[in-house]
């Protein structure tokens, strides 16, 4: 029997300085996410950020934006989930992914945290991995040493047309993984054809 998700929180830095910025992709989703269903966000001071609601014909979803830098999202996401007695499993995080290039989306539960510092935070803070993740790829800079600097500055135009595709389809897929029916989402997502290769001037 599916387990349909009960929260979707995308991961970013709160502000307009950092609000276009790769670190930022999964605000970006969860915004597009709830504009398709006609859902808007609101500030929610007890659970350090901002939340919205969505429905559909089965039911219904949280999404969340913490109100905090990236390196502090455990506390909201544990504030929310505490509150609504949300079990790990019933949890999306949407997240930047240095590891995969833009235009590449994956889906999986559990894992590690991979040197993002979000997610680093959610599991100390949730104590347990095992909650979903979307992972929007953001592309590496080549060094270690750059990473800091290429995730908290913009994509390029061509980058951004990328990312903003892979959204695309994630958006389409949406129905199945609010149903928890995340094997199909995963085949549907993972066998959708990658975008074609643009220049850095698009």
């Amino acid at each position: 029997m599916p387990t349909p998700l009960k929260l979707i929180a995308g991961l970013g830095n709160p502000g307009p300085r950092y609000s276009r910025t790769r670190h930022n992709a999964g605000f970006w989703f969860v915004d597009e996410l709830a504009g398709q269903y006609h859902s808007s966000f609101s500030r929610q001071a007890g659970f350090h950020g901002d939340l919205a609601r969505v429905y559909w014909s089965e039911g219904e979803c949280y999404l969340f934006k913490p109100g905090v830098f990236m390196n502090e999202s455990g506390r909201a996401v544990q504030a929310l989930t505490r509150y609504y007695s949300m079990e790990p499993e019933t949890v999306l995080i949407v997240h930047d992914e240095i590891d995969l290039a833009p235009g590449v989306i994956r889906l999986k539960r559990g894992g590690g945290h991979g040197g993002h510092n979000g997610l680093r935070d959610i599991i100390s803070h949730l104590g347990s991995r095992d909650f979903w993740r979307l992972r929007i790829g953001v592309g590496h800079p080549g060094h270690r040493d750059q990473v800091v600097a290429a995730v908290l500055s913009k994509p390029t135009p061509g980058e951004r047309k990328l990312i903003d595709g892979v959204i695309a389809r994630a958006l389409q897929v949406m129905p199945l993984i609010f149903n928890g029916e995340f094997e199909r989402a995963m085949n549907e997502l993972h066998t959708g054809a990658r975008p074609p290769a643009t220049s850095d001037d698009d």
